[in-house]
């Protein structure tokens, strides 16, 4: 804390030395605006001079006017002291006339020169006023724009010093509130460990209590059995049976789960494990008591053994491995029972007997549920085996309708174009003579013969049953008794088969198509 009042009375300290500088370079500014406006003032004394010395030399204007009218009053006189003479002065009067002019002129131009003089004098005062007031002005508001500039780059200087002393004092109090709010979460969490840790004494106490009992102890076994059967992928009433009746040597035994492999072969597996020594290490206070109870433990799980292999569960099914998996539903019950007994497995395997841990259990679960995988696509493939076949079968008889298909309708064509043939030679010949005769104005059209061949299937899987197919469709002059007795198979033959065309048939036909117009055109 006392790191950050230092600091913070250091920018303060840089934010008076700021305002001082800047009171420094406006007193500098104001002596820089007295200076300008002496200056103007020197430059407006200079103009009074000028407008004096345009006044002295108006003033010796007018004197020299006021001479000009003296020298003409004495002309005046003279003129009228030589008017008897006026025929011998005829020449000065003359002389005299135009110097007389020539006054006035300079009189008028005089004149005009002191009023150009008083004119512009007005017109210097006028601007010189106006010179000074915008002068002052525009340096007054330039003093200002300059001051207010300074102003704004020493705010803008003093600005991140301002922003880091807020944010400063902003995370200041945020990390405050974290400080205080981490030191109630973590009260909290003290109080909910122990809280837990209370909890889990008096759960673990009436677990253990609960396992002393054999009808608990034998569920949690089948429990945990179960749950490895279903992550190995053995379902319930599918692949394994739990809790199954059997018979060996005429007595009754029941095991735990039995396994199906397929080809009516099983495993056995039992789960009832003794766990009141294990338990009692556990509850041990000292080191002795701990290791007698583990070492009773060991002895427990040898004499379940001899207990298994005497039941010989694999003489209740033919066809069974002559083994039964003994499973220990912890990963500490089967490290604690080798740690005392380093033989428990060769002991268990001379027995027929295999020892199980759930991580065992699961890859010998999923093993056989390998095989039924295997199984199911051995059988699979049988049957699509015995589908390819079927269908490649019917395939090819699919390819025999397909080739009587084609030989018919090639057979359909040669008589359309036969057809085509006899009309065209001996219909349509008498036919246009009707057209010669002025019977009828309509031209008759001209069958076109099919040029286009049919394709035939080319296909040995398709044409290999077709080979000895009769066409079904033949030319009545050419039809043999294969052919009848097809056509006599197949029913629609008959339909199928065409016969020459009638005229008179051709001519009804063209005159119900074609009599309206007919008609149309006799009348």
């Amino acid at each position: 804390m006392d790191i950050a009042t230092g600091v913070l009375m250091l920018l303060i300290g840089l934010a008076l030395g700021a305002v001082g500088a800047w009171l420094v370079l406006r007193s500098r500014q104001q002596a820089e605006l007295v200076g300008a406006a002496g200056a103007d003032r020197a430059d407006a004394a200079q103009r009074e001079a000028e407008l004096a010395q345009f006044r002295s030399e108006a003033a010796q204007a007018r004197a020299e006017a006021a001479a000009a009218r003296e020298q003409l009053a004495g002309g005046k006189a003279a003129i009228s002291d030589a008017r008897a003479e006026a025929a011998n002065a005829q020449a000065e009067a003359a002389a005299v006339g135009a110097e007389l002019a020539k006054a006035v002129a300079e009189r008028d131009a005089a004149r005009d020169r002191v009023e150009r003089l008083a004119a512009d004098r007005e017109s210097l005062v006028l601007q010189f006023k106006a010179l000074s007031a915008e002068s002052l002005a525009n340096q007054g508001k330039q003093a200002d724009a300059r001051a207010d500039e300074r102003l704004k780059a020493t705010e803008q200087a003093l600005k991140p010093v301002t922003e880091t002393l807020a944010l400063f004092q902003a995370r200041l109090t945020a990390v405050e509130k974290e400080r205080v709010a981490l030191a109630t979460d973590l009260r909290n969490q003290v109080q909910a460990v122990q809280a837990t840790g209370e909890h889990l004494r008096r759960e673990t106490h009436a677990l253990a209590t609960a396992l002393r009992k054999p009808h608990l102890r034998g569920a949690w076994g089948e429990l945990q059995l179960k749950r490895v059967a279903e992550v190995a992928g053995m379902v319930e009433h599918c692949d394994f049976n739990t809790q199954h009746t059997t018979s060996a040597d005429d007595r009754a035994v029941r095991p735990d789960m039995r396994v199906a492999m397929g080809d009516g072969k099983c495993i056995f597996v039992d789960a009832k494990v003794p766990l009141a020594a294990f338990l009692d290490a556990h509850e041990a206070d000292d080191e002795r008591e701990h290791e007698e109870a583990l070492n009773r433990f060991a002895g427990n799980v040898r004499t379940h053994i001899d207990q298994l292999s005497g039941k010989r569960y694999w003489q209740a099914e033919e066809g069974t491995p002559e083994f039964v998996i003994m499973f220990l539903p912890s990963e500490s019950l089967g490290a604690q029972a080798l740690a005392q007994a380093p033989d428990l497995h060769e002991y268990a395997a001379a027995r027929n007997v295999v020892l199980a841990t759930p991580t065992t259990l699961i890859a010998t679960l999923r093993a056989v549920a390998y095989g039924w995988k295997q199984a199911a696509l051995a059988e699979s493939a049988a049957d699509v085996f015995r589908l390819g076949r079927e269908l490649h079968e019917r395939i090819g008889t699919m390819g025999g309708h397909f080739d009587r298909l084609g030989r018919a309708l090639d057979r359909t064509v040669a008589q359309y174009n036969s057809t085509v043939s006899s009309l065209e030679t001996r219909v349509l010949v008498s036919a246009r003579r009707f057209t010669e005769l002025h019977v009828s104005d309509v031209d008759l059209a001209t069958a076109t013969p099919v040029e286009t061949p049919i394709r035939r299937v080319s296909q040995t899987e398709l044409v290999e049953d077709a080979a000895q197919v009769t066409p079904v469709i033949e030319p009545v002059e050419q039809e043999s008794d294969t052919a009848a007795k097809s056509r006599a198979s197949l029913p629609e033959a008959g339909e199928l088969r065409r016969r020459d065309p009638d005229l008179f048939e051709l001519l009804a036909d063209q005159v119900e198509t074609e009599g309206p117009d007919r008609q149309h055109g006799v009348g």
